[in-house]
């Protein structure tokens, strides 16, 4: 027998890029390495109440208002649901444009940024966008570290005191140590 909410719902899902459907705790999961979606079907009645429905990952302050606007539709999932993740029941007739726009909306949540940025530099990418991030110039420039730095010079350009760095800090304070007593010493 067919189940008509969940085979719109796996269409759905599974033309996003790397989203895959595992079967869990006894129904359909849809994830990019994390769970974006989850399918309750309508004769679990713990789940979903009796009616069919999916769990979506919500932005943040999404849940309250959902629930708040249309609980005949938005209903707060059981486990998931205080993490702000939002139940969507999928009888009398759901939007269906609505619901693809709300699990593409958990893709992107859940979804590693590199893929992420992959997806939005290619063409034709169905309006899933990265998340802004700083521009080269907004960000700080990364320091490069004394190997980076020694591989750079020319070897005829390092001096001895590049070459014979303390190996550990416990090492710095040691010949730090030794250099003062020697100074003492020579007084």
């Amino acid at each position: 027998m067919s189940d008509a909410p969940l085979d719109r719902l796996r269409a759905i899902c599974l033309a996003l890029p790397k989203a895959v459907e595992v079967e869990a705790w006894g129904t359909s999961t849809f994830r990019c390495g994390k769970i974006f979606a989850m399918y309750s079907h309508a004769d679990d009645v713990v789940h979903s109440g009796g009616r069919p429905g999916v769990w979506l990952k919500a932005g943040p302050g999404n849940q309250a208002l959902m629930v708040r606007d249309r609980p005949d539709r938005f209903f707060v999932p059981p486990y998931v649901g205080k993490a702000g993740w939002i139940g969507v029941r999928l009888d009398r007739r759901p939007p269906w444009g609505e619901i693809a726009l709300l699990v593409e909306e958990s893709w992107r949540l859940i979804a590693p940024k590199k893929l992420l940025a992959v997806q939005a530099a290619s063409p034709g990418a169905r309006g899933i966008a990265a998340p802004a991030s700083k521009s080269a110039a907004q960000r700080k420039p990364k320091r490069a570290s004394k190997a980076s730095q020694a591989a750079a010079t020319p070897r005829s350009a390092r001096t001895t005191a590049d070459t014979r760095a303390p190996a550990s800090r416990k090492d710095a304070s040691s010949s730090k140590r030794r250099s003062s007593s020697a100074t003492r010493r020579a007084r």
